[in-house]
């Protein structure tokens, strides 16, 4: 995957390469990096939250920052190294990417309408095929019309992907359609905010958590979120300053609470 919109790399950048300088960066500034997947978090203090891992491992923490994010629905996880090169999510940071090229649409009802009426901007060659051949609307199947979308309603049986470059895809019933670029539509994604619910944080009804717009703080004392957990907008860019508004909220936070003690002192 490669993002084409951070100020200072006009080539764009992988998200892989950033996260390896991002975690070099930091380590040479003392911060420890771990691995593995938390499977809870408990508050056994008032200012004591302990983390446990499914490796078994617990560790101990006096404020939580939640970074967890979102997962869009992909049902053919083949296309992930396409990401960001030919296949695409966001119609408004990718929809230039295809501009004037045949692009195909895979998705699944209501949600396959709604990327071709945001991607005919682009472009005008754009195939709609619905996978999970949910039904759709007679107005959405007329906006097609209106938009000259072509609407195949069929399986995919799989995505023809060669050397990280998508190719097209072959259809349940044997026929084969050919395109250089796509985007996925899935409807709905997978808000990872569980463990922040567990722990009293508040939630929108679509699952993201809800902080103060300057610091990031939660409604829980001492557990902040940034990034697309919160704020959907799926850029990087955006997760990066929430993750620094976020740091100036605990920073502040915890010189407030020190400056406290030493007055009860």
């Amino acid at each position: 995957m490669k993002y084409r919109n951070i100020l200072g790399w006009p080539d764009g950048v992988s998200g892989k390469d950033l996260r390896h300088i991002g975690i070099k960066q930091a380590e040479a500034l003392g911060v420890s990096y771990v691995t593995e997947n938390v499977t809870n978090v408990h508050r056994h203090s008032p200012e004591r939250f302990q983390i446990a891992t499914e490796n078994g491992n617990t560790f101990e923490a006096r404020r939580l920052l939640f970074a967890t994010g979102v997962s869009d629905q992909n049902p053919f996880p083949q296309l992930e190294p396409c990401f960001g090169l030919s296949v695409y999510i966001c119609p408004d940071c990718d929809g230039h990417e295809v501009e004037n090229e045949p692009t195909l649409i895979l998705g699944s009802g209501k949600a396959g309408v709604h990327m071709a009426e945001r991607l005919h901007r682009w472009t005008s060659d754009l195939t709609y095929i619905n996978h999970g051949k949910e039904p759709i609307r007679q107005q959405d199947q007329q906006k097609l019309n209106d938009l000259n979308v072509t609407y195949i309603e069929e399986s995919i049986l799989r995505p023809l992907v060669r050397n990280r470059q998508f190719r097209g895809v072959e259809l349940q019933n044997g026929d084969s359609l050919q395109a250089s670029h796509a985007f996925i539509a899935f409807g709905s994604i997978d808000v990872h905010s569980d463990l922040a619910r567990k722990l009293g944080a508040e939630r929108m009804e679509n699952g993201h958590l809800i902080t103060n717009a300057r610091t990031k703080m939660t409604n829980v004392d001492h557990i902040w979120a940034a990034g697309d957990v919160g704020v959907h907008a799926e850029q990087v860019t955006i997760a990066m300053g929430e993750g620094t508004l976020a740091l100036f909220g605990l920073r502040n936070r915890s010189e407030n609470d020190k400056n406290r003690i030493i007055a009860r002192l």
